[in-house]
């Protein structure tokens, strides 16, 4: 990595070649739906287009190629950051992805997951705006609230995550937004409806945390009582925030060698 900086402004000053910077590798879940590698392939294009010159790869923990390994092979001993998108800490993060990385020849860094993050949350207001939501008076404001749909996990600190986003998003809005998940934790979509329905909120509205569609978004869609928006996406924001990430796992280097 140092090399390669010393390259690069040994480069900018005497005009020899500059060394291609480390590939930001995107590392997407995988999905037998056909839309969310179509989402990602998007979200790629979009990316480069920011940063031209960028080399910017894909590998899928599971059910999608190109799988992780094959990417982190095919770099050789190559410069790579990692870019996860998932939306929060889980085994994904903590178990797989540093295990592809250890067993692979690359050089490797790994960024955090996309979420929390404010980019995410403009993301999902802006979804649910797409979807119908529109801002509540100060009477709607009453009965008003929305779900966060989110995949769900076993590990508390992706719990924590989520709630954080959920608190970021209610601010947003200016209207209760409660946590509920697909599989693995609690409650689930159509329990936190219910529950918000007691509580008189009767204006309720899904807000799909999920990076591209899937079944499990697809499921939480369906368990909405009326307005569900879409994942997140390709959305321009979503390109923002992956490039954000990989810069946040280059400034340690950056900073060593400043």
């Amino acid at each position: 990595m140092t090399a390669y900086l010393m390259n690069r402004n040994s480069g900018s000053r005497l005009g020899t070649r500059r060394a291609a910077p480390p590939a930001l590798v995107l590392v997407g879940h995988g999905s037998r739906d056909p839309r969310a590698l179509s989402t990602v392939r998007t979200l790629m294009e979009r990316i480069r287009e920011l940063r031209p010159g960028l080399p910017v790869q894909l590998g899928h923990i599971e059910l999608n190629e190109p799988l992780l390994p094959d990417t982190l092979a095919a770099l050789g001993t190559g410069d790579a950051v990692l870019v996860p998108l998932l939306l929060s800490r889980g085994h994904h993060v903590k178990r797989d992805i540093p295990e592809a990385a250890a067993a692979s020849s690359a050089r490797v860094r790994i960024a955090g997951p996309l979420g929390p993050h404010p980019l995410l949350v403009e993301t999902l207001y802006e979804r649910l705006v797409e979807a119908g939501w529109r801002a509540p008076d100060v009477v709607e404001r009453r009965t008003s609230a929305v779900v966060l749909a989110a995949a769900g996990s076993r590990d508390p600190d992706a719990a924590v995550d989520t709630r954080r986003t959920a608190g970021l998003l209610a601010h947003r809005l200016g209207v209760p937004v409660v946590p509920a998940y697909a599989s693995a934790a609690t409650p689930t979509v159509t329990d936190a409806v219910r529950a918000l329905a007691a509580r008189g909120r009767s204006r309720i509205a899904v807000a799909s945390y999920f990076t591209a569609p899937g079944r499990f978004a697809t499921e939480c869609t369906t368990a909405a009582p009326g307005l569900a928006s879409a994942p997140l996406g390709a959305h321009p924001a979503m390109a923002h925030l992956a490039l954000h990430r990989y810069d946040q796992a280059m400034a340690p280097t950056l900073a060593a060698t400043a």
